[in-house]
C-alpha cells in the first residue's frame, strides 16, 4: 500500500554512472515545470529587449536618412550601427536605455564621413553629422531681394 495523504513519499536512490542522488517520488515534474517557467520568462525578456532595440534602430535610421536629405548629402550603406547601450534616467524620472548609433554619409560620393546620434528612450538627445545645406547663388545678386 502506498503512503497516505499526510505521510512523506518514499525516497528512491538513482544511480547514474558516478552520480548518486536521492529523489523523492513525484518531485521530478515540479523541477521540470520550474525550468519551463524560467525559460519562458527569460525568452520573453530577450524578445522584449530585441524588439526595443530594433525599434530604436529603425528610429535612428529614419533620423539619419532625414538629416542627410536635409543637408543634401548621400546617406551611405542605408543603415545605422549600434555602438553603445547604457542605462540612464529618462525625462519622466524612470530608468531607461540610452542607445548610441553610427552612420556614414558622403558629400560627393567619393569621401566618407561618420555621423553619430544618441537616442534616450525614443528621443534624440545628441546628433553629430552633416550640417544643414546652405544655398549659394550661382551669379552675384541672384540670392538678394
Amino acid at each position: 500500500m502506498g503512503p497516505s495523504r499526510g505521510e512523506a513519499k518514499p525516497a528512491r536512490l538513482i544511480d547514474s554512472g558516478c552520480w548518486r542522488r536521492i529523489v523523492r517520488a513525484g518531485a521530478g515534474w515540479q523541477s521540470a515545470a520550474m525550468t519551463l517557467i524560467l525559460l519562458m520568462i527569460f525568452g520573453a525578456a530577450g524578445f522584449a529587449w530585441w524588439n526595443a532595440a530594433r525599434a530604436a534602430a529603425e528610429r535612428a535610421e529614419t533620423l539619419g536618412r532625414n538629416a542627410c536629405r536635409a543637408a543634401d548629402v548621400q546617406w551611405l550603406d542605408q543603415s545605422v550601427h549600434a555602438i553603445g547601450t547604457r542605462i540612464c534616467r529618462l525625462g519622466n524620472g524612470r530608468l531607461g536605455w540610452e542607445r548610441t548609433f553610427r552612420f556614414d554619409y558622403s558629400h560627393d560620393g567619393v569621401d566618407r564621413h561618420s555621423g553619430r546620434m544618441v537616442l534616450r528612450g525614443g528621443e534624440l538627445v545628441s546628433f553629430t553629422g552633416p550640417a544643414m545645406a546652405t544655398v549659394t547663388p550661382l551669379r552675384p545678386g541672384d540670392g538678394e531681394t
